[in-house]
């Protein structure tokens, strides 16, 4: 038996953020990140809907963009002299991840973040408060999520928290709140929301249910990110992306993921990679090692008018050059010496990772080398 977890609400489309007038609370902490949210007026439109709906705002800014143990426990903190019935994550997904934690120690002061990280382990939320998730980039599809990641900095590890727990109640997926993504930013995610596609539709627990929606994803990353990149006032393009990560987030956190998250989550604890960076450099090798164990990127490469597994990679490829993505590790400016002396760890740290035990082919520690280090010179790999 399988469940299918989202929301209680979703709205989206331009202008969507307005439905904030009708959430319920009495006091609602903002998590929001370092500025952006602030600087372009968001977070005062988000202060005053809230204000109209008849809760008062507390906010907590500053969370980084891999928002770590450290900046957690501060909000925690922060939580605990505000006391509020709601919380939203405002901005980026290191914004509404951070906030997701911090809901789950908020609510459970004994819990250790060596507990939480066991996944589904986290006990029932919403004893203290409720959650809504506004993002304002479009990759991770946080808002609609089971996941968040969170950095032990004195580790170099990025820890994924799973549990259908911190699956927000509410998610608003405006694109408005898009328009100032930088193009790097752009691509960087939209090339995340494409790798949530590819791993939940050949992940071990994925369903007709999470393959529609990864499917129709992976349709909207193709035709609409190369124009949100080329031009980021489309706001058509802007709010498709916005959907369209907001659906494979819904898709991958019913189905889990696979071995690029594994691999990228390493990748950015330990050298600082963008996430959908990484994941743009290793989604082509981890689908042709793949492909060996399912047919179903054959499905996914029909979207695109082809017809095999390497056909899909080899699209992949093509989108991630068009929105300025290198195309190996060391194109990006990894030192090959450093390189060198972390790939035993790292490789180490992918095989236990939790995301491995959902993919389609369960790798041996030196296939997971293998398609670092072909990732890291830019070969095809070939198994």
């Amino acid at each position: 038996m399988s469940a299918f977890i989202v929301p209680r609400k979703t709205y989206h489309g331009l202008g969507s953020l307005e439905n904030l007038k009708t959430v319920e609370g009495q006091k609602a902490v903002i998590v929001t990140g370092s500025g952006s949210m602030k600087n372009f007026g968001f977070l005062d439109q988000t202060i005053s809907l809230l204000m109209e709906a008849g809760i008062t705002s507390a906010v907590f800014e500053g969370v980084e963009a891999d928002p770590s143990v450290e900046t957690v426990m501060k909000g925690v903190e922060f939580f605990n002299r505000e006391k509020p019935d709601l919380i939203i994550g405002l901005g980026g997904c290191s914004a509404i991840d951070a906030a997701k934690a911090m809901w789950v120690f908020y609510e459970y002061p004994e819990a250790t973040f060596e507990e939480i990280i066991q996944p589904f382990t986290i006990k029932p939320l919403r004893n203290k408060a409720h959650f809504v998730a506004i993002p304002s980039t479009s990759g991770t599809g946080t808002e609609v999520t089971c996941a968040s990641i969170i950095t032990d900095t004195s580790k170099g590890i990025k820890y994924p928290i799973v549990s259908y727990e911190i699956c927000p109640d509410i998610a608003i997926v405006d694109g408005n709140l898009c328009r100032t993504m930088p193009p790097h930013v752009t691509a960087d995610t939209g090339m995340d929301a494409l790798s949530h596609d590819c791993e939940a539709y050949v992940a071990t627990l994925a369903t007709p249910y999470t393959d529609g929606l990864a499917q129709e994803s992976v349709r909207l990353v193709f035709e609409k990110l190369p124009l949100a990149f080329e031009d980021g006032n489309n706001l058509e393009a802007r709010q498709a992306m916005h959907d369209a990560s907001c659906l494979g987030g819904m898709a991958f956190s019913n189905a889990i993921l696979g071995l690029v998250h594994s691999m990228s989550h390493q990748l950015g604890g330990m050298f600082g990679i963008p996430h959908g960076r990484a994941n743009a450099i290793l989604m082509p090798n981890v689908i042709r090692f793949n492909g060996r164990s399912t047919d179903k990127y054959h499905r996914l490469a029909q979207i695109l008018g082809k017809e095999t597994t390497e056909d899909f990679a080899r699209a992949i490829e093509s989108l991630r050059q068009s929105v300025g993505i290198e195309d190996s590790f060391q194109a990006y400016g990894l030192d090959p010496k450093v390189w060198e002396e972390k790939l035993d760890y790292i490789a180490q740290n992918a095989m236990n990772d939790p995301c491995t035990g959902t993919n389609p082919r369960q790798p041996t520690l030196d296939e997971i080398k293998r398609i670092f280090q072909s990732c890291f010179s830019g070969d095809v790999v070939d198994f």
